[in-house]
């Protein structure tokens, strides 16, 4: 087995404009993705993550770089040569055939015989719980039970990686979070390599194994959900992977892990987890998460401590999200997990206007380069 289901080697894609200029989709992108990996590729719109996942299905290729799939580079190998297969957003079903005509299209194309491609379709369909429906055509079918003939469909015909390009958009929110669940159970089940498309974080952050967050053709950070989702290595990663608060300020000192930041905006220091690239004297980007700043009625005597204003809170049945003022109009939102069962409002609610002490805990506090 060679060491990577699929390499990017420092892969560019420049597509030309109507004015005569290029544009730069994909911007020297090194990826190593692992056999049997669920890797996301996670991003904006634009960012340059269909675009990617198209040179890996032999759709567009490079302008530079190397594409290699179990250890073969692609060069210009057309999609029906390579070991992939590709699921999209629009499931692109054939409306007039059945279910079981629709999963056995590619293997009547490779010319399979009838008694291997009854076999295989019946192995499909079970494993995305679709058996006695092959008789059915999309139109009778649910939304959750299209997609699930899109997958059989690509699951099939076994290949090496199979590629995803936000196959979940289409559904609506309840029966997306259990396909997320379904699809993740499905790659442990038949243990290929997943290369999925997706600008939806939860979605990411819940099935990946690895995720790599992309930005103006660029990736900025690869690793594993709590890794990018703790320890964002630049603002911008911190702020499109769930929910922060940002204060700026500028680098004071440096002490192993921790930083001392000056934030002349409450005239105070914040102690935090430095970033890498830091240097005394740099500007810098505070990142807290919502559901880890304490809050409390009582002043605590500890690092990181401030006084604030309510401004305004919200009961959402987990958590209240309470607003603050720390002075000088600087808001933060804070979340606070709701632990005790009761239905007087005054249990979860904070009051307007009311004086809070908020205490960021240094370990939880980063401090990232201002991008």
């Amino acid at each position: 087995m060679t060491d990577f289901a699929v390499e990017l080697q420092d892969v560019v894609k420049r597509f030309p404009t109507p004015e005569g200029g290029e544009v730069t989709a994909v911007d020297h992108v090194n990826l190593q993705i692992q056999h049997g990996e669920f890797f996301s590729l996670l991003g904006p719109s634009g960012c340059g993550k269909t675009t990617s996942l198209r040179m890996i299905a032999g759709f567009e290729w490079p302008t530079e770089g190397k594409i290699v799939i179990d250890g073969k580079e692609m060069g210009r190998t057309p999609p029906y040569l390579r070991p992939v297969n590709m699921v999209f957003q629009s499931y692109a079903l054939f409306q007039h055939m059945s279910v079981f005509q629709n999963v056995a299209f590619g293997l009547e194309m490779e010319k399979a015989h009838k008694a291997e491609i009854s076999r295989r379709v019946s192995e499909a369909l079970e494993m995305v719980k679709l058996t006695g429906m092959d008789r059915r055509k999309p139109k009778q079918l649910s939304g959750g039970q299209q997609q699930r003939v899109a997958l059989a469909r690509a699951l099939v015909k076994r290949p090496a990686v199979l590629l995803l390009d936000e196959p979940l958009g289409a559904l609506d929110l309840k029966l997306r979070k259990e396909m997320q669940l379904e699809l993740k159970a499905l790659q442990d089940q038949v243990g290929i390599t997943f290369v999925y498309v997706t600008h939806d974080q939860e979605e990411a952050l819940t099935m990946s194994d690895r995720i790599a967050v992309m930005s103006a053709g660029k990736v900025l950070q690869i690793g594993m959900p709590v890794e990018i989702y703790e320890r964002p290595n630049c603002r911008f990663v911190a702020d499109f992977i769930g929910e922060t608060n940002f204060l700026s300020g500028t680098v004071k000192a440096l002490k192993g892990e921790m930083a001392t930041v000056s934030v002349p905006q409450f005239k105070s220091e914040i102690v935090g987890m430095a970033g890498k690239g830091l240097s005394v004297g740099q500007q810098a980007a505070i990142s807290i998460r919502p559901e880890k700043i304490r809050i409390s009625e009582k002043e605590v005597k500890d690092r990181n401590c401030f006084t604030a204003r309510v401004v305004d809170t919200a009961y959402i049945g987990s958590d209240t999200r309470v607003i603050v003022d720390l002075g000088h109009d600087n808001r933060m939102n804070i979340w606070e997990q709701n632990t005790t069962s009761a239905t007087d409002p005054s249990v979860y609610y904070y009051q307007q206007n009311q004086r809070v002490w908020v205490t960021l805990i240094p370990e939880n506090t980063l401090v990232l380069p201002e991008d």
